[in-house]
């Protein structure tokens, strides 16, 4: 915290031979010094973040798989189908193994996991919202939610700050996504969906319609997510979710005769 203001001062003596050069050259010394820190602050708070989402991601969803008792072979398989489609390395491969085994551990704390994630993602409610997705499209991928898990699942939306009548909500709207995949639709069927997608009634005007997009577009923007530490291996899930807000909005669109 001193290099910068040194350096600054030796400068600022040499170019003005006058004390004054020296303090002017140590307050520039300072800001470059207090810049530095921020840096180092920004990259070890994003280090953090990276590393606390990954563990707790796995770990939650060690827990939620074993909410009913036991961990069930289709939980194991899409456990692995949810590494499969992050594209895991095989060093992440075993680390997300290794915390999916600490999350179903019979001592394992979910309350201090889902306060210490919440801590570290303060002031980022897209992370939160992203990491409560991504448990809920592993517990739905052997295609259902039985009643205990979704009481574990709806207790981690809580303990997050996400009321139960949004997690209803989230739940509904990747269960159709989830339909979706697995089934044919009608077009009335993907016109409603559209407007649960957006999280908008039938009835909104273009422009609650457009802010409603733009404002779920930002929030699972991939960038953004990266910025703020989310696992770039994770990030698929942002993507996917982009494109499916893209595609309820264009379908809300052609359906009202716009361009």
């Amino acid at each position: 915290m001193w290099l910068g203001k040194l350096i600054g001062g030796i400068l600022g003596y040499a170019l003005f031979r006058h004390w004054l050069g020296a303090l002017a050259g140590i307050m520039i010394g300072h800001w470059f010094d207090n810049g530095r820190a921020r840096v180092r602050l920004m990259a070890s708070r994003y280090r953090r973040v990276h590393e606390t989402f990954f563990r707790t991601t796995f770990r939650v969803m060690g827990h939620v798989s074993k909410a009913d008792g036991q961990v069930s072979q289709a939980e194991i398989r899409a456990a692995n189908a949810v590494m499969d489609h992050m594209q895991l390395s095989d060093d992440q491969r075993e680390r997300a193994i290794a915390a999916f085994r600490e999350g179903k551990s019979p001592d394992f704390d979910i309350d201090a996991e889902i306060d210490a994630f919440r801590q570290v993602c303060r002031g980022q409610p897209q992370l939160i919202r992203v990491f409560l997705e991504i448990q809920l499209q592993a517990a739905m991928a052997d295609d259902q939610v039985d009643e205990r898990e979704r009481e574990v699942l709806l207790g981690i939306a809580q303990r997050l700050g996400i009321a139960e009548a949004e997690y209803e909500r989230l739940e509904a709207l990747l269960a159709g996504g989830h339909r979706r995949a697995n089934a044919q639709e009608t077009e009335a069927d993907k016109l409603q969906e559209a407007y649960r997608e957006l999280g908008v009634d039938p009835e909104a005007d273009q422009s609650e319609l457009k802010r409603a997009y733009r404002r779920l577009m930002s929030e699972h923007h991939p960038d953004k997510l990266m910025s703020r530490g989310m696992p770039e291996e994770m990030i698929n899930v942002a993507k996917e979710r982009t494109q499916a807000i893209q595609a309820a909005y264009e379908t809300i669109k052609r359906a009202r005769g716009l361009s």
